[in-house]
Protein backbone atom coordinates (compact mmCIF):
# COMPACT_ATOMS: atom_id res chain seq x y z
CA UNK A 1 0.00 0.00 0.00
CA UNK A 2 1.26 3.41 -1.20
CA UNK A 3 1.99 5.91 1.63
CA UNK A 4 -0.45 8.29 0.39
CA UNK A 5 -3.32 5.56 0.86
CA UNK A 6 -1.67 4.38 4.59
CA UNK A 7 -1.99 7.91 5.72
CA UNK A 8 -5.59 8.20 4.40
CA UNK A 9 -6.19 4.92 5.55
CA UNK A 10 -5.76 6.27 9.61
CA UNK A 11 -6.82 9.59 8.42
CA UNK A 12 -10.75 8.03 8.03
CA UNK A 13 -10.54 5.50 11.09
CA UNK A 14 -9.51 8.49 13.44
CA UNK A 15 -12.38 10.77 11.97
CA UNK A 16 -14.70 7.99 13.31
CA UNK A 17 -13.42 7.24 16.38
CA UNK A 18 -11.10 9.87 17.43
CA UNK A 19 -9.77 8.56 21.10
CA UNK A 20 -9.92 5.03 20.64
CA UNK A 21 -8.69 2.12 23.37
CA UNK A 22 -9.18 -0.97 24.74
CA UNK A 23 -12.33 -2.75 25.37
CA UNK A 24 -11.41 -3.99 28.87
CA UNK A 25 -12.24 -2.93 31.78
CA UNK A 26 -9.37 -1.64 34.00
CA UNK A 27 -8.62 1.35 36.44
CA UNK A 28 -5.25 0.92 37.28
CA UNK A 29 -2.01 -0.47 35.11
CA UNK A 30 -1.94 -4.22 37.30
CA UNK A 31 -5.71 -4.30 36.26
CA UNK A 32 -5.35 -3.58 32.79
CA UNK A 33 -2.15 -6.80 32.82
CA UNK A 34 -4.58 -8.76 34.56
CA UNK A 35 -7.09 -8.59 31.86
CA UNK A 36 -5.16 -8.69 29.00
CA UNK A 37 -3.91 -12.38 30.29
CA UNK A 38 -6.90 -13.33 31.07
CA UNK A 39 -7.98 -12.67 27.28
CA UNK A 40 -5.84 -14.64 25.67
CA UNK A 41 -8.07 -17.16 23.57
CA UNK A 42 -10.94 -15.75 25.23
CA UNK A 43 -13.19 -12.59 24.67
CA UNK A 44 -13.04 -8.78 26.49
CA UNK A 45 -16.72 -9.37 26.76
CA UNK A 46 -16.12 -12.46 28.98
CA UNK A 47 -13.21 -11.37 30.82
CA UNK A 48 -15.06 -8.24 31.62
CA UNK A 49 -17.78 -10.25 33.00
CA UNK A 50 -15.19 -11.86 35.25
CA UNK A 51 -12.83 -8.64 36.14
CA UNK A 52 -16.11 -6.71 37.05
CA UNK A 53 -16.63 -9.19 40.25
CA UNK A 54 -13.10 -10.24 40.67
CA UNK A 55 -11.56 -6.45 40.89
CA UNK A 56 -13.65 -5.14 43.60
CA UNK A 57 -12.50 -7.76 46.00
CA UNK A 58 -8.85 -7.78 44.68
CA UNK A 59 -7.38 -5.19 42.43
CA UNK A 60 -3.39 -5.50 44.13
CA UNK A 61 -1.36 -7.87 43.67
CA UNK A 62 -1.04 -8.43 47.59
CA UNK A 63 -4.71 -8.66 47.38
CA UNK A 64 -4.75 -10.90 44.79
CA UNK A 65 -2.16 -13.26 46.55
CA UNK A 66 -4.41 -12.89 49.45
CA UNK A 67 -7.30 -14.14 47.85
CA UNK A 68 -5.38 -17.46 46.89
CA UNK A 69 -5.08 -19.32 43.36
CA UNK A 70 -8.43 -21.37 44.51
CA UNK A 71 -10.50 -18.61 44.72
CA UNK A 72 -9.53 -16.31 41.79
CA UNK A 73 -10.03 -19.83 39.83
CA UNK A 74 -13.72 -19.40 41.05
CA UNK A 75 -13.88 -15.89 39.56
CA UNK A 76 -12.25 -16.80 36.26
CA UNK A 77 -13.86 -20.26 36.13
CA UNK A 78 -15.89 -18.81 32.83
CA UNK A 79 -12.95 -17.86 31.11
CA UNK A 80 -11.14 -20.39 28.90
CA UNK A 81 -7.99 -21.65 30.03
CA UNK A 82 -8.70 -20.85 33.61
CA UNK A 83 -6.62 -23.25 35.78
CA UNK A 84 -3.17 -22.31 33.53
CA UNK A 85 -4.06 -18.13 34.19
CA UNK A 86 -5.00 -18.63 37.63
CA UNK A 87 -1.59 -19.97 38.34
CA UNK A 88 0.35 -17.29 36.02
CA UNK A 89 -1.79 -14.45 38.14
CA UNK A 90 -0.62 -15.63 41.16
CA UNK A 91 3.46 -16.20 40.18
CA UNK A 92 3.15 -12.82 38.04
CA UNK A 93 1.77 -11.07 41.50
CA UNK A 94 5.33 -12.89 43.77
CA UNK A 95 7.24 -11.40 40.88
CA UNK A 96 5.40 -7.75 40.97
CA UNK A 97 5.65 -7.47 45.25
CA UNK A 98 9.01 -8.98 45.19
CA UNK A 99 11.25 -7.05 42.83
CA UNK A 100 8.81 -4.18 41.67
CA UNK A 101 7.16 -2.74 44.97
CA UNK A 102 3.48 -4.06 43.99
CA UNK A 103 3.78 -1.60 40.81
CA UNK A 104 3.51 -2.89 36.97
CA UNK A 105 6.99 -2.22 35.42
CA UNK A 106 7.03 -0.14 32.05
CA UNK A 107 9.86 -1.93 30.34
CA UNK A 108 9.10 -4.73 27.58
CA UNK A 109 11.77 -6.68 28.91
CA UNK A 110 10.80 -6.65 32.48
CA UNK A 111 6.72 -7.22 31.46
CA UNK A 112 8.04 -10.76 28.98
CA UNK A 113 9.62 -12.16 31.94
CA UNK A 114 6.38 -11.95 33.75
CA UNK A 115 4.41 -15.47 33.81
CA UNK A 116 1.67 -15.37 31.09
CA UNK A 117 3.18 -12.53 29.40
CA UNK A 118 4.29 -12.84 25.89
CA UNK A 119 4.67 -10.15 23.56
CA UNK A 120 1.48 -9.26 22.35
CA UNK A 121 0.44 -8.47 26.25
CA UNK A 122 3.57 -6.63 26.88
CA UNK A 123 2.91 -4.18 23.78
CA UNK A 124 -0.77 -3.85 24.83
CA UNK A 125 0.38 -2.75 27.96
CA UNK A 126 2.97 -1.14 27.41
CA UNK A 127 0.38 1.59 24.90
CA UNK A 128 -2.35 1.56 26.87
CA UNK A 129 -0.81 1.91 30.30
CA UNK A 130 1.95 3.88 29.98
CA UNK A 131 1.74 5.59 25.97
CA UNK A 132 4.34 3.70 24.46
CA UNK A 133 3.38 4.11 20.97
CA UNK A 134 3.66 -0.35 20.57
CA UNK A 135 1.66 -2.04 18.26
CA UNK A 136 0.44 -5.09 19.57
CA UNK A 137 -0.99 -7.70 16.92
CA UNK A 138 -3.77 -10.20 17.21
CA UNK A 139 -5.71 -12.31 15.55
CA UNK A 140 -7.73 -9.16 14.00
CA UNK A 141 -4.72 -6.92 13.30
CA UNK A 142 -3.14 -9.67 11.87
CA UNK A 143 -6.67 -10.24 9.74
CA UNK A 144 -6.26 -6.33 8.57
CA UNK A 145 -3.02 -6.00 7.78
CA UNK A 146 -2.84 -8.56 5.21
CA UNK A 147 -6.48 -8.57 3.86
CA UNK A 148 -5.92 -4.37 3.46
CA UNK A 149 -2.37 -4.77 1.82
CA UNK A 150 -1.53 -2.43 4.69
CA UNK A 151 1.37 -4.47 6.19
CA UNK A 152 1.23 -8.22 5.31
CA UNK A 153 2.83 -10.98 6.47
CA UNK A 154 3.13 -14.98 7.51
CA UNK A 155 3.07 -14.53 11.41
CA UNK A 156 2.14 -12.25 13.89
CA UNK A 157 5.80 -10.86 14.37
CA UNK A 158 6.31 -10.26 10.69
CA UNK A 159 3.10 -7.93 10.47
CA UNK A 160 4.30 -6.23 13.86
CA UNK A 161 7.71 -5.53 12.28
CA UNK A 162 5.63 -4.52 8.75
CA UNK A 163 3.26 -2.07 10.59
CA UNK A 164 6.30 -0.26 12.43
CA UNK A 165 7.56 0.59 9.48
CA UNK A 166 5.16 2.00 7.24
CA UNK A 167 2.42 3.38 10.32
CA UNK A 168 3.56 7.06 10.26
CA UNK A 169 4.60 8.75 13.62
CA UNK A 170 1.28 10.66 14.18
CA UNK A 171 -1.12 7.36 14.32
CA UNK A 172 1.47 5.36 15.89
CA UNK A 173 0.14 5.10 19.09
CA UNK A 174 -3.57 4.69 18.67
CA UNK A 175 -3.01 2.16 14.86
CA UNK A 176 -3.67 -1.05 16.77
CA UNK A 177 -6.98 -0.08 18.74
CA UNK A 178 -8.21 1.23 15.50
CA UNK A 179 -7.25 -1.95 13.60
CA UNK A 180 -8.35 -4.51 16.46
CA UNK A 181 -11.88 -2.59 16.53
CA UNK A 182 -12.11 -2.42 12.28
CA UNK A 183 -10.97 -5.70 12.18
CA UNK A 184 -14.00 -6.97 15.37
CA UNK A 185 -16.93 -5.12 13.51
CA UNK A 186 -16.31 -4.61 10.09
CA UNK A 187 -13.60 -6.92 8.58
CA UNK A 188 -15.01 -9.89 10.40
CA UNK A 189 -13.08 -13.20 9.82
CA UNK A 190 -15.99 -14.87 8.10
CA UNK A 191 -17.77 -12.08 6.16
CA UNK A 192 -15.96 -8.94 6.42
CA UNK A 193 -18.73 -5.65 5.96
CA UNK A 194 -17.13 -4.10 3.21
CA UNK A 195 -20.64 -1.84 2.15
CA UNK A 196 -20.08 -0.44 5.16
CA UNK A 197 -16.54 0.12 5.61
CA UNK A 198 -14.73 3.43 5.44
CA UNK A 199 -11.33 2.50 4.08
CA UNK A 200 -12.81 -0.32 1.02
CA UNK A 201 -11.86 1.72 -1.96
CA UNK A 202 -8.23 1.73 -0.55
CA UNK A 203 -7.98 -1.97 0.19
CA UNK A 204 -6.33 -4.49 -2.00
CA UNK A 205 -9.16 -7.44 -0.93
CA UNK A 206 -10.03 -9.20 -3.79
CA UNK A 207 -13.19 -11.16 -2.68
CA UNK A 208 -14.66 -8.13 -1.01
CA UNK A 209 -18.70 -8.20 -0.25
CA UNK A 210 -21.63 -6.85 -1.67
CA UNK A 211 -24.77 -5.06 -0.28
Amino acid sequence: MKRADIVELFTRLREIDPHPTTELDYTTPFELLVAVVLSAQATDVGVNKATRKLYPVANTPQAMLDLGEDELKRYISTIGLFNGKAKNVMALCRILLEQYGGEVPDTREALEALPGVGRKTANVVLNTAFGVPTIAVDTHIFRVSNRTGLAPGKDVRAVEDKLEKVVPAQFKQDAHHWLILHGRYVCKARKPDCPQCVISDLCRYKDKTAA
